[in-house]
């Protein structure tokens, strides 16, 4: 079965939410700051993802060393498509780049990956479809942080209540974020491998 690429994630007309995980004394920074602080390391790629579920996977719901404190990230809409638009697929795909060496080349000077993985349910389980994270650097990653951030929410107690849920066989899955297709132009689509 083919895995469909799309870009599910919560969103209004004016911001998106992207979700990161970090210790507490980067995570106090942005709550005081509303942005990123002097813990960040802003010369480093960091890596931004719009899917809930694949943040909970990734990060164990919060319970793996240097994820505990869990960030919803709202930021502008205008932000995250200049994102997409420079993207690069992490990983080489013959129907989107002409040559092996085109997509090295393009992936050496883009400031953006985007990466497709399996996006996942409450269990840690693929369910089907893929979803996106897109890591950011050099200038994207200081627009995003200097620009691009409407609010920052502290969303870990909530993870952990919910993690703990979970266990006990009584999580209402309506408790979930609601997260649907973000709608892209063809010509992202076309260069993100979202068409099959």
């Amino acid at each position: 079965m083919h895995e469909s690429n799309e870009i599910y994630a919560q969103y209004n007309d004016k911001t998106i939410r992207v979700y990161q995980a970090y210790n507490s004394k980067i995570a106090e920074e942005c709550l005081r700051l509303g942005t990123f602080g002097p813990s960040f390391k802003i010369d480093r790629m960091t890596w931004i993802k719009p899917s809930f579920l694949w943040m909970m996977y990734r990060s164990g719901w919060g319970t793996k060393k240097n994820q505990e404190r869990i960030l919803a990230i709202d930021i502008l809409k205008e932000g995250f498509n200049e994102i997409l638009s420079k993207a690069v697929l992490s990983t080489y795909n013959s129907s989107v780049y002409l040559s092996y060496e085109e997509w090295k080349r393009d992936l050496i000077s883009s400031p953006v990956r985007c990466q497709w993985d399996p996006d996942r349910d409450i269990y840690g389980n693929p369910i089907g479809r893929r979803t996106i994270q897109l890591g950011i650097k050099d200038d994207i990653v200081k627009k995003y942080v200097e620009k691009w951030i409407f609010k920052i929410t502290d969303i870990s107690e909530d993870v952990c209540k919910y993690n703990i849920m979970i266990q006990k066989g009584n999580f209402d899955l309506h408790m979930l974020p609601m997260e649907k297709i973000y709608f892209v132009d063809n010509c992202i689509r076309s260069k993100l491998g979202m068409d099959k």
